[in-house]
């Protein structure tokens, strides 16, 4: 799923090519991605758009007349460009929204339709989207910590909970808790002051640091490859690679569709928590230590 980093360069993307750009046509291939019955998109028909804003993990189009588009994309969709002198996009994409300048397109990968566009019309109807997770890169640490310790949840869960902070998915999550040399069980009311402030810390830094790199990496393209495993990450997509700050291989939790990846040195004491998938299978053979691993 686009995380702030990626929703930061699509944002930019789209604001170098579409600011002051008017509306010709809005196209649903899939008419299961339009959760909103009011306002019609034919309202939006005409209309220039002149702000571009992110709300947690989706996309803001802002239209003259106080119109807003919200995009969430989901696990799975992917925005995409063409100039306006090319083809416009196929009944492969689930929606088309053509342009004075171009074609922004929608597409979603698999079967399951899990991307939403979300219609409304005036502040207070995109406020009522908001989930209200806070803004870690505007927020103090005081801020930060009252979030994390007004409810008592495992710093996994805290960080990816769209109503306590805004933007955190599951992959920068991992490579927050890394940097944090945090587990990701440790429960948010446990955590000390040092720890804390060493969480808000890793927190800013990694997302200012993935956005600033993403956003060097693609230049003035459209971000074609957005993806949730990238090569410099520390431990998110890495299960049993080497570890860059200690070399022990990476462990990973895995729960329903998701994995949580982590360095057991770095990060837990030592200790190797059990894999739903492999511990079950192994049982008394499943290592609970590094040095189990290492023998």
């Amino acid at each position: 799923m686009p995380e702030y980093p990626d929703i930061a360069v699509y944002l930019d993307a789209l604001r170098s090519r579409l600011a002051g750009s008017r509306l010709r046509a809005v196209v649903l291939h899939n008419p299961f991605l339009l959760r909103t019955v009011e306002p019609q998109p034919d309202a939006f028909i005409g209309r220039r758009a002149g702000t571009f804003e992110r709300m947690g993990k989706r996309i803001v189009l802002g239209f003259e007349g106080d119109l807003w588009m919200v995009l969430h994309l989901m696990i799975a969709g992917r925005l995409h460009w063409k100039p306006a002198n090319s083809k416009p996009p196929g009944r492969g994409a689930l929606m088309v929204l053509e342009f004075d300048a171009g074609f922004v397109s929608l597409t979603e990968a698999g079967s399951k339709r899990r991307a939403s566009l979300h219609l409304v019309a005036g502040r207070a109807g995109l406020q009522a989207l908001d989930p209200g997770g806070l803004e870690v890169l505007e927020a103090d640490l005081a801020s930060f910590a009252g979030r994390l310790r007004a409810e008592n949840h495992t710093l996994k869960r805290a960080l990816t909970d769209p109503r306590i902070l805004s933007g955190i998915g599951n992959a920068y999550s991992d490579e927050i808790l890394h940097r944090a040399r945090l587990s990701p069980l440790a429960m948010s009311r446990k955590l000390g002051d040092a720890e804390m402030a060493r969480l808000y810390q890793a927190t800013r830094d990694t997302l200012t640091h993935w956005a600033e790199r993403l956003g060097g990496r693609y230049g003035d393209r459209f971000p074609e490859k957005v993806t949730a495993f990238r090569e410099g990450m520390a431990v998110h997509g890495r299960y049993r690679q080497p570890c860059p700050e200690c070399g022990t291989p990476v462990q990973r939790i895995q729960y329903a569709s998701n994995e949580t990846n982590y360095c057991p040195r770095c990060q837990t004491g030592g200790r190797i928590y059990a894999d739903r998938a492999l511990s079950r299978l192994l049982k008394q053979d499943w290592p609970r230590r590094v040095e189990d691993l290492e023998s």
